[in-house]
């Protein structure tokens, strides 16, 4: 990736006086991760999660993206707000994210829905964010960034908030340029030469395409920075409104852009893991996305590169065994190829190919494991096949199970999304899971 005024080339990154600044306005800056939302649309893998707590990558959750991307980036003061089956995502975080520096007044705080509005959760994004505006206050950050927790991508939070600076931007949104097909699944945004939002639509039946390139739409990632007592007035506000939906994208947003206060920020230009001239950003909000991010992971170069010394993805690591291959027989021999297996797993006498195995999976003799993604603690028994499967966590299959070669009678058991991915979880084969966490 080439180096420009506006982007870090983070593999020959050194100190300089401009990291020194970014370092500062980064340490003026409290995050919020919303990661309360179900996600529906993740089907079952989300009947017992939270979407940001679906595991991810072989030994990633979903909400290690944005956490890693906050510390990364120098941002150390960060409130997850959950809601929603958040039991998971709060020992996840308990147990993973505590090795910050307290006494630095570094912390990733997990502040569960608290009903200090009212008796009701959290209305809508910008109401979670109201009723945590003490912590924000307590904190005497200069800014505040507000973050989703259930997307896939590596940003340097830092970048943004200099470009926000040094504009003096009141409100900013980070955008990113998609085809228009999927752009009514997010808010769109028209802007000016200056880079002001002049227009902003949450989720438009008939998105607005880019003028020079109007195959795609400029789209906002959920990531907002909001100069802090901007933000507090504009919630104060909000809150007092009986019309509003109490959402960011929905009310908060369009009301700012109104004034003129909003200024787009460029994705490609704190994107610290691009494909080319393209910034890698996913929404894995459907089984489909989130089946199709992870296989990229299998591929010889794939486009999200998780081996980056320089801008890791962190979380939680357990203490478990290496991974184990045993017998080298004809017929029964314990392979892997093209595939991802995490610590704990033992693949005895079967074939991976394509396929990620998530931590503690065990394949059993004669089995035939491809394009699939086996999740924490599956059993697979004997000659079982699986072809371009979803096995949820703690799903035990039987000898000579098969799924994922005929749709019409995977549907009678399981959920087969639009693009032939076969969904199984334990409730579907009957099982009741000691942990569902």
């Amino acid at each position: 990736m080439s180096l420009d005024p506006g982007r870090l080339d983070y593999r020959t990154r050194a100190a300089s006086p401009r990291d020194d600044v970014h370092a500062h306005l980064a340490q003026q800056t409290f995050a919020v991760v919303l990661a309360g939302g179900r996600g529906s649309r993740l089907m079952q893998l989300t009947d017992w999660r939270a979407k940001p707590a679906v595991p991810f990558g072989g030994k990633l959750k979903i909400i290690d993206f944005a956490l890693s991307n906050c510390v990364n980036s120098g941002i150390r003061r960060v409130a997850v707000l959950t809601q929603y089956r958040a039991q998971s995502l709060i020992r996840h975080i308990q147990r993973g994210w505590g090795f910050l520096e307290i006494s630095l007044g570094e912390f990733v705080d997990v502040v569960p829905a608290q009903q200090q509005s009212g008796e009701g959760w959290y209305r809508g994004t910008a109401d979670a964010v109201f009723q945590n505006l003490d912590q924000i206050a307590e904190s005497r950050a200069r800014h505040v960034l507000v973050l989703a927790g259930d997307h896939v991508y590596k940003m340097d939070y830092a970048l943004m908030v200099a470009e926000h600076v040094a504009r003096g931007a009141p409100v900013s949104v980070a955008c990113v340029e998609v085809p228009c097909a999927e752009a009514s699944s997010y808010g769109v945004m028209s802007v000016d030469a200056d880079g002001r939002v002049t227009a902003f639509a949450e989720k438009p039946e008939q998105p607005q395409p880019l003028p020079q390139r109007p195959t795609h739409a400029l789209a906002s990632m959920g990531i907002y920075l909001f100069d802090a007592e901007l933000l507090a007035r504009e919630l104060v506000r909000d809150a007092r409104d009986a019309a509003s939906s109490h959402d960011f994208g929905h009310d908060v947003i369009p009301r700012l852009v109104e004034r003129g206060l909003v200024h787009a920020h460029r994705f490609e230009r704190s994107c610290v893991n691009m494909v080319g001239e393209r910034p890698y950003w996913r929404d894995v909000g459907t089984v489909d996305a989130y089946y199709e991010a992870n296989m990229d992971l299998t591929h010889v170069v794939p486009e999200l590169n998780l081996y980056d010394d320089a801008w890791p993805i962190l979380s939680r690591q357990s203490q478990l065994p290496a991974a184990k291959f045993v017998f080298d027989d004809d017929g029964r021999r314990g392979v892997a190829i093209d595939s991802l297996v995490d610590s704990g797993c033992i693949v005895s006498g079967a074939t991976v190919r394509r396929s990620i195995l998530f931590s503690k999976v065990r394949v059993g003799e004669h089995s035939v494991i491809e394009d699939s993604l086996l999740l924490p603690n599956a059993v697979v028994g004997r000659g079982v096949r699986l072809a371009r499967c979803i096995v949820d966590k703690h799903c035990r299959l039987p000898d000579g199970f098969a799924a994922g070669f005929d749709a019409d009678a995977d549907r009678q058991r399981f959920h087969v999304t639009p693009r032939g991915v076969t969904l199984i979880t334990p409730e579907m084969l009957g099982q009741t899971a000691h942990s569902r966490f």
